[in-house]
């Protein structure tokens, strides 16, 4: 397995008549050359969160759906089976979980079978329709570009719930657009928490939908200033500050730093936790001990409470980042399954 190629700077280098070489190398996926061109690759076997995943037989059925036509943007539709069926009852209804998958906004699709494998168990055990969502990937498209696709996919989401009769089957059948919940991982829940703070201040109108809440599974924040737990972390962990380090330079925009507040939520330019409205909604953290990121998101549970926001914490003993998608079927994911259905359904 590669590991991430060491650099300075995301900023390309001037023109030369030397032939462009590679300054950012990320697991042989993306590659970012000299002269700013990049190469990507469809090859995702190198990635340590890719395989390993037994075959996942659950009564759900799928399809893809184009949610942006001009970027071309898909998101992966599942519910259980038994769900709806053409004429149900308003008590056959479930809620709607719009996910949006990690890699750093650099790597990844919903199409990969790990998240599959995820989306598949988080349909069929809470139950919930699930709507997984794809988004334009950097260095090619730096930041804000994930964040928009986001807002897109609810903007899609919006339209579904105020179709007359022109909705989704499946939504219209199955869909309660009054439970909507915004969930991801890694840098999914990065998204959730943009959506969550976009939707609070009052700058993202999401009705006739309501946003129930937030599921952020270990969310990538940084910062320049390194955390304790940054510190400490192995310099040759797989999973740690150096490829998330490297994932920023090359998610960010140019020249900007880990303290802009696209990766950190509380650097200047940042919504204040305290001018959150009454819109923000109840937020779920899942925060394994073992993820270089504890810290800080530790810190960003005790800031949401400081500001007397609804916020539930539960930490995961012994398990690092990105636990439900490198082992979708493990025993750590089988309770991480449970603790999502008590705060999506309540009890």
């Amino acid at each position: 397995m590669s590991s991430p190629t060491p650099a300075t700077s995301s900023d390309v280098p001037a023109a030369s008549s030397a032939a462009p070489h590679v300054v950012e190398d990320c697991f042989g996926v993306v590659q970012l050359l000299s002269d700013g061109t990049v190469r990507r690759s469809k090859d995702y076997s190198a990635l340590p969160l890719v395989g390993g995943v037994p075959p996942v037989d659950l009564p759900v059925e799928w399809k893809d759906v184009v949610y942006d036509a001009a970027h071309g943007l898909r998101l992966r539709m599942y519910r259980p089976t038994a769900a709806g069926g053409g004429g149900g009852g308003e008590q056959e209804k479930l809620p709607v979980i719009v996910y949006f998958h990690g890699g750093g906004f650099c790597l990844a699709s919903y199409e990969l079978i790990n998240f599959h494998a995820g989306a598949l168990r988080l349909a069929a055990e809470l139950p919930a329709v699930v709507l997984s969502a794809d988004y334009r990937l950097a260095p090619e498209h730096r930041l804000p570009a994930a964040l928009h696709d986001a807002e897109s996919a609810f903007s899609w989401l919006r339209s579904q719930a105020s179709a007359a009769g022109g909705a989704d089957p499946w939504l219209a059948e199955s869909a309660d657009f009054r439970r909507v919940f915004v969930a991801g991982d890694s840098a999914g829940g990065t998204i959730a928490h943009h959506i969550s703070v976009r939707h609070g201040s009052g700058d993202l109108p999401l009705a006739p939908l309501r946003l129930a809440g937030s599921v952020m599974l270990w969310p990538y924040f940084g910062g320049e200033e390194l955390t304790p737990a940054e510190a400490a972390a192995p310099p040759d962990e797989v999973m740690g500050v150096a490829l998330f380090d490297q994932m920023w330079r090359l998610a960010l925009p140019v020249g900007a730093t880990k303290d802009h507040p696209f990766a950190n939520p509380f650097a200047p330019g940042s919504v204040a936790f305290g001018d959150l409205g009454g819109d923000f909604p109840p937020v779920l953290v899942v925060d394994p001990d073992q993820d270089v990121l504890h810290d800080r998101v530790d810190e960003y549970v005790a800031r949401l409470r400081a500001a007397g926001k609804a916020v539930e914490l539960v930490v995961f003993e012994g398990q690092g980042h990105a636990f439900f998608i490198t082992e979708p079927c493990g025993e750590a994911s089988d309770e991480l399954i449970r603790v999502i259905r008590r705060f999506v359904h309540g009890g």
